[in-house]
């Protein structure tokens, strides 16, 4: 909200006032000193006692809260804050104990006095805290009952003395005047009442919403403070329940009360959020009993038009602080009562906003009129071709505004695109022969226009083509064949593992957007981006922009439309004719310069972005070219190396410096490493240097753990290389016998590396400070390198030997159990290696069954990634990760559940794991889509039938989750497609794009399914809904469960042994008959991805091409699941439509005025609505305003009333609304609003009248004589104008005529 005022605290007193403490009393002690007064005269003493605590407890409340308003330190303030919460208590106990006393029920316990509490003015905020917080705290219901009747009373009570001199002023400043201690117990007593409203909701049901309201109509008074007010309407919100009581509110004189609210200036913030706020309940409790049958727009807000007029009047205004939460307001209440907000202009506003308004609120407005146009009755609301295209005026009429209207396109193209991505907008914009698309497309073509490559980003973001780095070089005009990938990228693509979808698998988004290129190269983009080639020979990068997207949409049609679809749009004749035009050379420079850049960009695309980025590398890659030689030469090298001689392997060993220092920085790497990998793997060799040399002692001690060596070095990248030489020269060791015997029993590193562990065994006792396995150290140096040493032992069965006889699995066990060292376990599964069976899977499955919850999310993550990257099934991990499901942690769970998920796409995974027949009811809804992936193989049918599985889940979708799917769908859809939408949104990760699995489609996958389904003949009841309620276009959930019926039969269909169900019931017919003539464009929708889902199978196809439907193939000619119509205008338009006439209350009309000073004021203030006259309005009526012959005028009821009337059903901006309240000095009360209720049954016209002519006549001489004498002399305040200037109204012809002097020239006699 953009004031500073508390919202729910608006009616305390400024800071200012609070002076005193003993003048400033809460809420409680107002009201129930009041109350005593009269009442219980033996108690007094009691009463007495409690009403002084009470007081002092106020103060101690006050002087709490001007504590707060200083500069305190973090402790100060919560101290200060705990003692205010505390205060609150205190007051509330008390309140409790005066009530009671005062109705005879004395209370003889002690009274604790020395507590600090929260307490005063305002206490919403603080008890509603504790109301919500302590439910011991609440008062009884008799009680709350008989204090808010009391409460009333008092209201009652307190407007009768209220008497206050009326100054000559406006009601403005009259407004503006403190009110003195007057409004002290009203705002009291209101404050007590929203107290009790807040902390027994029951009291708002008892208490009778029209005494309220009679009794604080004197707080609404001009002659009331602002805050006064405020908390009046705050009052009235509060009281509100239901719908009812909202209905009984709209038949209170409350009208004129807030237009003069909401027509105040920014001074009475306070009062005119209240009224924001109350108007904003109103609408809440209207929009929330409305049920699924409800139509849009359908509903009845009970707000009238005066009202609604004057809170469109503040949404119009720029600069008020109120405006956003108002447009936003208004768009909920178009959503909810269209004809309301359409009587007091707010469509033609909301369309405004959308075109010309703020940014922010562009995209909620266009999802506000995307839901107006799903339904045809609101549809009819707005114009065809003028009103919902004002969203394109920034984009269309771009011409001429130069470069600073480009952040307003930018906004722009994002509102059209969240319109484009919607059926309801797509379809709206291809009315009137794509009119709309194509005045898009047509920019384009606008030579001067320098913010189109705004226009060209906006097809990018619309058809979702991804950017890669290498567009750049493309826009900029360099050699594609001379990009070469960064090596970061690379790495990148390597180290990432996605699951991957087969690579002709298409998704929900790639058959929309076919549709969306069908329809833009239709209305002619492919022709307009040509037309910016021409534009310049040499080339731009626009124009190379432009050919960028002409390639992309052509490389998409080859990809998502039929063959003979996409082959049209991918001959592009006139870019062949340009390029074939010898007459004219730059013709066919241009041409032959595009047809050039498409196909470089064609032959490189997937060179530079391959589609999958597991897939195996080809063979007649260039990358497989240069890896094939660098085996080849590794493999040169360690033959050559094997083969080197006594003398050359000397002086190898001596070269590497390994004998010669300890320093390992001096020692020769490469030298060592070519040893290692080369000589050494000879036996002969190997034993050379373990015993003769003594060479591979001193290069192993530089690895013992108590050395310091190693295990010292910082992680650093260029240490990094140390822990790949270990790993390599174990590796190196263990294949021979004598490396293996010389780590047995020869050198120390294993045994020290088991010492190394023994240091943090729990088990052991021997503890050190500083363990080699500490924390730090595994951060931040090399001792990590440990665990990549063991790891590459465990990959031989040597190893594990080795590992055995030194009881490293020991220790690892005993690791398990520590509760602070995950990142020991977790070091420990990731690098050993589980493909022999042994310890390492048992180490696995301990850190799976571990205490510790991260350290089993890491292990089921570990086993995932092994599931994943084995070639084959493996049994032991599929078994292992079904353990997993059973884990008492959700989150390791719902991990286990996704990779099972994951590895069932592979058929054989699946058939292993249905063998395993794991029992699944415990995981609830995680579970199902794992079962559902059982439900489409035989055996896992059988298995899930037998348990019970299908029957109980059957009913469940017939009933309940077929509308769950939808919803579901619908949702992924949405914010996939919207202009904001992040790619990790849960929505968004929910499913991959692809159709998501349905009961009814995995059932017809098995031929025991297809049987089931037959007998429960689910199938032909949903065929007998099709045709019943295809053409549903008023009630929502018909409509809704058509849809979910729709995506039930769709994905039957989708599969070989559920397509016959659609024949047998002639469906396919009746769903094609909705696509083409549903008033819905969302049910189009839903049976466009319907049509797609029944074109997977070969015979859906066929069956959909007789329909002049035709899907989408493969380049091995299997359906994709895409289907596109032939016929696109009948599947995209709409069938157009009579706007609706919006015509006002033919009860609003007033009887003329009788006098002439009434008709001069009345005539100029309807002369202020006109913006071309309205200054000369404004001074005929500062004029009037000066005179005292009109002064009678500005104070009259009728007058006044006929004013109201005027801006209540006209358009008047803000502050003209406010000139001309202020204008009139009459004070807004109860007894004035009486007189204006009768005035509007005196002054009503009846239905029959019409207004005479003479009258017609005075108030167009009345306008032509006020001009004519203002353009005589405007300066002139003391003209007279008396009754002289009355009688010649009515004989003398207006100044101003409206028609044009004509005279004959040429026929002169």
């Amino acid at each position: 909200m953009p004031t500073s005022i508390d919202p729910e605290n608006s009616g305390t007193t400024h800071p200012a006032n609070v002076s005193s403490s003993s003048q400033s009393t809460g809420v409680e002690s107002a009201t129930l000193h009041h109350d005593t007064e009269g009442t219980n005269r033996d108690d007094d003493d009691q009463l007495d006692t409690l009403n002084a605590l009470l007081e002092r407890e106020n103060r101690i409340k006050e002087g709490a809260e001007r504590f707060l308003k200083l500069s305190l330190t973090e402790t100060m303030r919560l101290q200060v804050e705990s003692e205010l919460e505390m205060a609150a208590g205190e007051i509330e106990s008390l309140t409790r104990k005066i009530e009671l006393a005062s109705r005879g029920k004395r209370r003889k316990n002690g009274i604790p006095v020395n507590r600090r509490k929260f307490a005063g003015q305002a206490p919403p905020v603080g008890f509603r805290f504790r109301a919500d917080s302590d439910d011991r705290d609440r008062d009884d219901f008799r009680t709350a009952l008989a204090q808010a009747n009391a409460c009333i009373k008092s209201l009652n009570s307190l407007s009768r003395p209220i008497t206050s001199p009326i100054s000559a002023s406006s009601p403005s400043s009259i407004s503006s005047i403190p009110a003195g201690d007057n409004d002290r117990p009203r705002i009291d007593i209101m404050n007590r009442l929203v107290c009790i409203f807040q902390r027994n909701l029951r009291v708002r049901y008892e208490i009778n919403l029209a005494e309220v309201v009679q009794a604080i109509i004197p707080s609404l008074a001009d002659r009331c403070s602002m805050r006064c007010r405020a908390a009046a309407y705050r009052l009235i919100r509060h009281v509100l329940v239901d719908s009812d009581s909202a209905g009984e509110l709209h038949k209170q004189p409350l009208d004129w009360f807030i237009v003069k609210s909401l027509a105040r200036d920014n001074k009475h913030a306070v009062e005119r959020e209240q009224v924001i706020k109350l108007i904003r309940t109103i609408v809440d409790i209207v929009s929330e009993p409305r049920d699924r049958r409800g139509i849009t727009g359908t509903g009845m807000i009970p707000l009238s038009e005066p009202i609604m007029r004057a809170f469109l009047a503040v949404a119009e205004h720029a600069e008020d602080p109120f405006r956003p939460i108002c447009v936003q307001t208004l768009a909920e209440m178009v959503l909810i009562d269209i004809d309301l907000v359409a009587r007091s202009g707010g469509i033609r506003f909301l369309l405004h906003a959308l075109g010309e308004g703020p940014v922010e609120v562009g995209p909620m407005l266009a999802a506000t009129f995307l839901h107006i146009i799903d339904c045809p009755r609101t549809r009819a609301y707005l114009r065809l071709g003028t009103d919902l295209e004002i969203a394109l005026s920034p984009i269309t009429d771009a011409y001429g505004k130069g470069a600073d209207h480009a952040d307003r396109m930018r906004s722009c193209t994002k509102v059209v695109q969240l319109m484009l991505r919607t059926w309801s907008g797509l379809m709206y914009f291809c009315l009137e022969d794509q009119h709309a698309i194509k005045s898009i497309v047509n920019t384009l073509r606008i030579p001067s226009l320098e913010t189109r490559e705004i226009i060209l980003d906006m097809f990018f973001d619309l058809f979702n083509i991804k950017a890669p780095e290498w567009y750049k070089t493309f826009i900029d005009g360099r050699r594609l064949t001379m990009y070469r990938k960064p090596r970061a990228f690379a790495d990148q693509l390597t180290d990432q593992k996605p699951p991957e979808k087969a690579p002709g698998t298409l998704k929900l988004t790639d058959q929309y957007i076919a549709l969306l290129v069908l329809v833009f190269t239709d209305a002619g983009l492919i022709d307009a981006l040509t037309a910016m080639l021409e534009e310049c020979t040499t080339g731009s990068n626009l124009s190379r922009k432009a050919t960028l997207l002409m390639a992309e949409v052509m490389q998409m049609a080859n990809r998502v439309l039929p063959l003979n679809v996409a082959a049209k749009i991918q001959a592009v004749p006139r870019v062949f004719n340009l390029a074939a035009d010898y007459n004219r050379g730059e013709h066919r420079i241009i041409g032959t310069a595009a047809l050039s850049a498409i196909d470089s960009f064609n032959r490189n695309r997937l060179r530079l972005q391959p589609t999958v980025r597991n897939a195996r590398p080809r063979a007649n890659s260039t990358e497989d070219a240069v890896r094939r030689g660098q085996r080849q030469v590794e493999q040169v090298k360690i033959k050559m190396g094997m083969q080197m001689d006594d003398k050359t392997f000397q002086s190898s060993l001596i070269e590497t410096q390994v004998m010669m220092t300890k320093d390992n920085t001096k020692w020769n790497f490469e030298m060592l490493q070519e040893l290692i990998e080369g000589p050494l793997l000879n036996h002969k060799r190997l034993e050379e240097a373990i015993k003769v040399a003594r060479f591979m002692r001193r290069l192993l001690s530089f690895f013992h753990p108590f050395s310091h060596r190693f295990s010292d070095l910082p992680k650093k990248q260029p240490n990094i290389r140390w822990v790949r030489l270990g790993c390599s020269l174990l590796t190196t060791l263990l294949a021979s016998p004598d490396g293996i015997r010389f780590l047995a029993s020869e050198d120390e590193l294993l045994k020290q590396l088991v010492k190394c562990f023994a240091q943090l065994d729990p088990f052991n006792g021997t503890s050190e400070s500083d363990p080699i396995f500490s924390k730090f150290r595994i951060s931040e140096t090399l001792t990590y390198g440990y665990f990549e040493m063991l790891g590459t032992l465990s990959k031989h069965a040597e190893g594990i030997e080795l590992m055995e006889k030194f009881k490293f699995f020991t220790a690892f066990y005993h690791l398990s159990e520590l509760r602070d060292r995950e990142d020991l376990i977790t070091a420990v599964i990731t690098n050993l290696d589980c493909t022999i069976d042994g310890h390492p899977r048992i180490v696995l499955s301990k850190a799976l069954t571990s205490s510790d919850v991260r350290t089993r999310l890491y292990a089921t993550n570990h086993l995932g990634d092994l599931i994943r990257d084995s070639l084959t099934p493996v049994t032991w991990t599929l078994r292992l990760l079904l353990t997993q499901i059973y884990d008492p942690e959700p989150e390791v769970c719902e991990l286990a559940i996704q990779f099972l998920e994951e590895a069932c796409d592979a058929m054989e995974v699946l058939q292993l794991v249905v063998e395993m027949q794991p029992t699944m009811d415990h995981l609830g809804e995680i579970g199902h889509p794992l079962l559902l992936k059982f439900m489409s193989t035989p055996m896992g049918f059988r298995y899930l039938y037998s348990a019970g599985y299908i029957d109980r889940e059957m009913d469940m979708w017939f009933h309940e989750r077929n509308i769950y799917y939808v919803v579901q769908v619908e949702i992924f859809l949405s914010k996939v497609f919207s202009s904001d939408a992040v790619e990790d949104d849960e929505d968004v990760l929910a499913f991959d794009g692809v159709v998501p699995p349905h009961f009814y489609g995995e059932m017809a996958k098995t031929e025991l399914g297809c049987q089931v389904l037959s007998e429960k003949g689910h199938f032909s009841e949903f065929s007998h809904f099709i045709k019943q309620h295809g053409l549903e276009s008023e009630d929502l959930e018909l409509i809704l469960k058509l849809k979910s019926i729709l995506w039930a039969v769709g994905n039957v269909g989708a599969t070989e042994g559920g397509l016959p169900f659609l024949e047998e019931e002639e469906i396919i017919p009746a769903i094609l008959e909705i696509a083409e003539h549903s008033p819905i464009p969302s049910v189009r929708g839903t049976c466009f991805f319907v049509l797609g889902l029944i074109s997977s199978t070969s015979q859906g196809a066929e069956i959909l091409d007789d329909y002049r439907w035709e899907a989408t193939l493969s380049p091995l000619g299997l359906p994709t699941g895409l289907c596109i119509p032939l016929d696109l205008d009948k599947f995209i338009s709409l069938p157009t439509w009579n706007p609706v006439k919006v015509t006002g209350d033919c009860d609003s009309r007033l009887l003329p005025p009788t006098s002439h000073i009434e008709l001069e004021v009345i005539t100029a203030i309807e002369n202020l609505s006109n913006t071309v006259i309205a200054n000369a309005a404004s001074r005929s009526l500062a004029k009037m305003k000066s005179r005292p012959e009109y002064r009678s005028a500005f104070s009259s009821p009728s007058v006044f009333f006929r004013a109201l009337h005027t801006v209540s059903t006209q358009r008047y901006r803000l502050p003209v609304r406010r000139y001309i309240l202020d204008l009139f000095t009459t004070e807004l009360d109860g007894d004035l609003v009486l007189e204006l209720s009768e005035c509007a049954n005196s002054l009503r016209a009846p239905p029959m009248f019409k207004q005479s002519e003479a009258h017609i006549n005075r108030v167009v001489s009345m306008f032509g004589l006020k001009h004519a004498r203002a353009s005589e002399s405007d300066e002139d305040d003391d003209d007279d104008m008396g009754d002289d200037t009355n009688d010649m109204m009515n004989d003398r012809n207006p100044a101003i005529m409206l028609r044009p002097v004509s005279r004959i020239i040429g026929f002169d006699k």
